[in-house]
């Protein structure tokens, strides 16, 4: 007579302790103490931008003697500053709102351009099968380590002078000037954020279900129409993350701005205006704290707007039950 064996003892975890490092981890990041560390973190970073602002609305007299903290004691506004800083006419003030103007203009295609560039090739890099894609690849990803400060010269000598190979000129020089000069700062933000952009965005597109892309192709969609219908929905996290780093970065850059597209009214952003009046009206504190709000407000409603989409995106699933 044979006898069975009872099947072992399923081990239960206990409940009250998580089972692995990573919920270990989840756990402390959740407690009441993690969560008032991350609120006080956030105050210490939230103060100084809202003493910035009240100043920004204090009379002249009133922040040049006394600290913004005193507002709740002796409260007193006004909108001087804004109007001054933004539509001053005389030399003085910083008029910003045509380099605000400026800011936007060299920002958003600086943005758009990169992303679109990068989207299209991660996408032929992480699905397309050709000779070479690795190579290139690795040739994207190693441009990476090239300095921002290397490339500048060589960029600017390009736009100079054009190509010349064993005395023949390849490429013409491109002899812009005024408010041409925004296609120089485009080309060269484009270049420089392209092999992060496309780095990350690879990384996203090759880890996406291949099924979906088998279903695709069986359904008769062809690249054109898997990149659109399918890749370009589920990378909205990766295009928004990208988005928010490459428009803050262009949008704070000084270096960039004021080498392709020069110091004029007509070309420089805000942070070079910004530079001048720190420069040679530092005791305009009125004005200063004026402009800087003016210069963060846009990144701020940027970031805000964009981190919606950006967690939409992480919490919507690929397939739908």
């Amino acid at each position: 007579m044979t006898t069975t064996t009872p099947p072992a003892p399923v081990s239960v975890a206990d409940p009250k302790r998580p089972p692995t490092v990573a919920g270990r981890v989840r756990k402390r990041l959740t407690s009441r103490t993690a969560t008032a560390v991350s609120i006080v973190i956030a105050m210490i970073w939230t103060v100084p931008t809202f003493g910035l602002f009240v100043s920004s609305l204090r009379p002249e007299d009133e922040i040049k003697s006394n600290g913004w903290w005193n507002v709740f004691t002796d409260p007193q506004f006004t909108l001087a500053n804004y109007q001054d800083v933004l539509f001053g006419r005389t030399a003085s003030s910083g008029q910003l709102a045509g380099f605000f103007i400026n800011s936007l203009v060299i920002t958003i295609p600086s943005v758009l351009f990169p992303l679109a560039f990068a989207a299209l090739a991660a996408y032929a890099l992480s699905w397309m099968n050709f000779r070479g894609r690795d190579w290139i690849y690795i040739g994207i990803f190693a441009l990476q380590i090239v300095p921002l400060q290397m490339a500048l010269v060589p960029l600017l000598r390009f736009f100079s002078t054009g190509v010349t190979v064993a005395g023949v000129q390849v490429l013409p020089a491109w002899d812009l000037t005024a408010e041409e000069r925004f296609v120089q700062v485009w080309f060269a933000h484009t270049c420089f954020a392209l092999p992060l952009a496309v780095f990350l965005l690879h990384n996203f597109m090759s880890q996406l279900p291949k099924d979906l892309m088998e279903a695709a192709r069986v359904d008769g969609a062809g690249h054109a129409r898997i990149f659109r219908s399918v890749v370009l929905p589920l990378t909205v996290p990766a295009l928004a993350a990208f988005g928010i780093f490459q428009f803050l970065w262009v949008w704070n850059d000084l270096l960039v701005a004021l080498i392709f597209a020069g110091g004029g009214r007509q070309t420089a952003p805000l942070t070079v205006r910004l530079a001048e009046m720190a420069g040679s009206r530092g005791s305009e504190w009125q004005r200063l704290t004026a402009g800087a709000f003016v210069s963060m407000i846009v990144p701020l409603i940027v970031f805000l707007s964009l981190q919606r989409y950006f967690v939409r995106g992480l919490l919507a699933g690929s397939v739908k039950g």
